[in-house]
């Protein structure tokens, strides 16, 4: 795995997506890294994505996102024997990126918890 470790979006990123149409049908790719060590609460990184998530479905919601697929990656089929693998993957269907984007500034919205969960990251915008 990657030594560079990722949990907000780049401000390119961020532009790529802008630039998209608003109303088209996405899903996202969440590839999940949990800190293993305890925060100051005594807490895991997988106990605080839990945390995390209970508190975000109010926001999956009021934007009907979906949860379409979540699971713990057990067996690397292709690719490098060495790769370690990721300790979760969820990906999540949205009706539309405006949905995506308003879900992810409402106010309140949970991503405080998501950054104090994670070591490392991946989300991947896919049509």
């Amino acid at each position: 795995m990657n030594k560079e470790h990722y949990l907000d979006p780049s401000p390119e990123a961020i532009q790529q997506l802008a630039a998209l149409p608003n109303d088209q049908p996405l899903h996202m790719l969440n590839y999940l890294k949990y800190n293993e060590v305890m925060d100051d609460s005594g807490k895991t990184g997988r106990v605080l994505y839990k945390e995390y998530m209970q508190e975000a479905l109010p926001f999956f919601e009021k934007v009907n996102a979906k949860i379409v697929f979540k699971g713990i990656p057990s067996i690397q089929v292709i690719g490098p024997n060495n790769d370690e693998l990721w300790d979760e993957i969820l990906i999540v269907s949205y009706a539309s990126k405006k949905d995506f984007l308003a879900m992810v500034t409402m106010e309140g919205y949970p991503a405080h918890l998501r950054s104090k969960a994670l070591k490392d990251s991946r989300l991947i915008f896919c049509k």
